[in-house]
């Protein structure tokens, strides 16, 4: 399935066009967290449309909230198939409303917006290697009750030689209204091509409030005092404790398609994030 959209100077998606021709949409495949509400929409959805088997079809609709498309996206990550949301949960940055009727309508209606994700690749203590995929964030978290203490090198040169601090993440742009604005990060366009790499409670140096980086960069932490004080990296939902380095890129030869209503894409939505109270 071919992916159509137009494109700004530096090749970001900015309005994509819609994905799906309608006349042609017979296999849809839903799926469902677990919550009551989305377990009962997924047997009337299935009633009304049918459901095959992910792999199998055009286009996955996911019913949950924003934790269960992530799982939902990584599922179908690299394998040319577009998801649509619809909330069934309590948080739906991600999600589109619930609406059952005309569902291959809406879809055929759908723009998408192509997202990358990062890629982390760890080591811990035992010398273990560990690598693993994120499309919201890769964070470095303390602990135990001793702060972390890391060294930040950017393409092979340190920027940080040192920050004491509860933890750091890097985002990605569709990433950074998740946890990294909870951090206090910056709120990033997907056209940017830019990482924001956001400190979590920073202790030394106080005021330092992170930074943005460009999408190409390679971004290494490495882990100081790592028996006083250890740390866990986590890739969305993936956690690998006792790390001593923690290397994360952009991996551009891997995309999702995330598909949403007219005028309620990411671009937009991002956007308008950035003017709420």
């Amino acid at each position: 399935m071919s992916v159509s959209h137009t494109l700004n100077r530096s090749g970001a998606p900015l309005t994509p066009e819609p994905l799906l021709r309608t006349a042609s949409l017979t296999r849809i495949a839903f799926v469902a967290s677990s919550a009551s509400q989305a377990q009962e929409r997924l047997e009337k959805l299935t009633f009304l449309y049918g459901n095959v088997p992910v792999l199998e079809s055009q286009v996955v609709v996911a019913l949950g909230g924003d934790g269960f498309m992530l799982e939902t996206l990584h599922s179908v990550l690299g394998r040319s198939i577009p998801v649509y949301g619809m909330n069934c949960g309590s948080v739906g940055f991600l999600m589109n409303g619930y609406v059952d009727e005309a569902l291959p309508e809406r879809l055929g209606m759908a723009q998408g917006a192509v997202l990358h994700p990062l890629r982390m690749h760890t080591v811990t203590q035992t010398g273990a290697v560990e690598e693993a995929l994120a499309l919201n964030e890769v964070s470095l978290l303390r602990q135990l009750r001793q702060t972390a203490k890391l060294r930040i090198s950017v393409d092979g040169r340190v920027r940080m030689p040192e920050l004491v601090c509860d933890g750091i993440l890097i985002s990605t742009p569709a990433g950074s209204t998740a946890y990294n604005l909870s951090a206090h990060g910056p709120i990033i366009p997907l056209s940017a091509n830019l990482l924001p790499l956001t400190p979590i409670s920073a202790f030394r140096p106080r005021r330092w409030h992170g930074a943005l980086l460009p999408s190409s960069a390679d971004v290494l932490f490495e882990v100081l005092e790592v028996d006083k004080r250890p740390v866990a990296a986590v890739a969305d939902s993936f956690e690998v404790r006792h790390v001593i380095s923690v290397a994360v890129t952009e991996e551009r030869s891997m995309s999702v398609t995330v598909l949403f209503d007219p005028d309620q894409g990411l671009s937009e939505r991002i956007l308008t994030e950035q003017f709420t109270a």
